[in-house]
């Protein structure tokens, strides 16, 4: 996507281009520092209006450094407690409690909200629950699917409420907005995972596994 929009750039908005590559015309030279230049590192293109000026300011790839450092650090983070078994011990923990179907659901939930603050890593909070709780969900008579929606309302959509998780530092890094400031706006987001206990507690849409019948 960035290397196209460098294409349609040249194409579109040479003068532009060239502005930024610190040069007069477009030529290869001034179109290459531009396209560079504006993947990389700091660019703005001055204009009248100070509403626009802010619009056409970038950071580039180094404005996201401190971001991407985050993230990095939350993925080792999360690989480590992945490696030395910790994730699997919080989500057994949380597989005892499930003694009846509303408690299997709540845990998984639970389960995948623990993993996206301590794992800090979206992935690991859906893949380490659905590996532990699948023979559960099996043993109850219960569709896989139930578990695949569990582990999108609760793993997946809650992640951007972290602001350490990777999700949520790649958002806030974008939007340039704090996670504590969007929280509050994001419905749907800590919603998800009420709604799936509410249907969990009064069986709504709780899909039972086929049953077959041998000839």
């Amino acid at each position: 996507g960035t290397l196209l929009g460098g294409v349609f750039a040249l194409i579109f908005q040479p003068e532009i281009v060239a502005n930024i590559g610190g040069g007069t015309a477009l030529n290869f030279e001034s179109g290459y520092k531009g396209i560079l230049n504006a993947i990389t590192v700091d660019t703005a293109i001055a204009t009248d209006d100070p509403a626009l000026n802010d619009l056409f300011s970038s950071g580039g790839m180094s404005g996201m450094l401190g971001t991407i450092w985050l993230i990095v650090c939350a993925m080792v983070f999360g690989g480590i407690m992945d490696g030395i078994g910790a994730l699997e011990r919080i989500t057994e923990s949380l597989l005892k409690l499930a003694k009846t179907t509303f408690g299997l659901f709540a845990s998984t939930v639970g389960s995948c909200l623990a993993l996206n603050v301590t794992a800090s890593d979206q992935y690991l909070a859906i893949v380490v629950p659905g590996k532990m709780f699948s023979k559960a969900y099996e043993e109850r008579g219960l569709a896989p699917e139930n578990l695949s929606r569990s582990l999108e309302d609760s793993g997946t959509v809650t992640s951007v409420l972290v602001p350490w998780n990777t999700c949520g530092a790649y958002h806030s890094g974008v939007l340039g907005v704090g996670v504590g400031e969007y929280a509050l706006y994001a419905v749907f987001n800590w919603l998800s995972p009420i709604m799936t206990l509410l249907f969990a507690a009064f069986r709504i849409k709780i899909k039972q596994l086929a049953t077959t019948t041998g000839q």
